[in-house]
């Protein structure tokens, strides 16, 4: 098995490199809202843990019935930057609604606006990069893409978590942050 070497990076086209930063800053701003929400739902708007099941379920589900979805409309429109753009915008476009969140209700919300928004992106992203990857590539330009997304999950919630001790527990000002993360993905495109 060959690894990879300075040269393959430099083969892979910067549009993937693009999607894969994109990816990145959208999961650090994700994820820093995803690890705190449970708390922040039972503590701050008084949920229980029963409603935390719900919105989290609910959400997680709506992502993976929407993604069957995307991909066929994808495939039928052809129009995979757009439909990438637009789930990137409508996950970056809910994050203020988190920081400002006076009820589980709005939380719900903006979780099913966020989900609705993966789920719309994930198909196309990929079918975008197969079809810019040369094809002695595709593998490694998925796996460019994907260890940058998952730096992205790794580092939201260690970022969340300094943020927290920092500020004392100041969850509202933690989602701000990660709503400037998340409007930071849409300058990449």
């Amino acid at each position: 098995m060959t690894t990879p070497t300075k040269n393959t990076l430099q083969q892979i086209p910067a549009g993937v490199w693009v999607l894969g930063f994109v990816s990145m800053l959208m999961d650090i701003s994700s994820e820093m809202i995803h690890s705190l929400l449970p708390l922040f739902m039972i503590t701050t708007l008084g949920a229980s843990a029963l409603a935390v099941g719900l919105v989290e379920g609910l959400a997680e589900s709506t992502a993976l019935i929407v993604k069957v979805f995307s991909g066929a409309l994808s495939d039928y429109l052809g129009k995979r930057k757009g439909l990438a753009v637009f789930g990137y915008a409508m996950g970056a476009l809910t994050k203020p609604l988190f920081a400002m969140a006076p009820t589980v209700g709005i939380v719900f919300t903006a979780r099913l606006l966020d989900r609705v928004g993966k789920g719309i992106r994930g198909a196309p992203r990929d079918a975008l990069v197969a079809d810019i990857a040369p094809p002695h590539l595709r593998g490694a330009t998925f796996g460019l893409r994907q260890s940058l997304d998952t730096i992205g999950v790794f580092l939201g919630p260690l970022l969340a978590v300094g943020l927290m001790l920092l500020w004392a527990d100041d969850f509202r000002s933690v989602f701000w942050v990660a709503v400037i993360r998340g409007l930071m993905s849409l300058r990449q495109r």
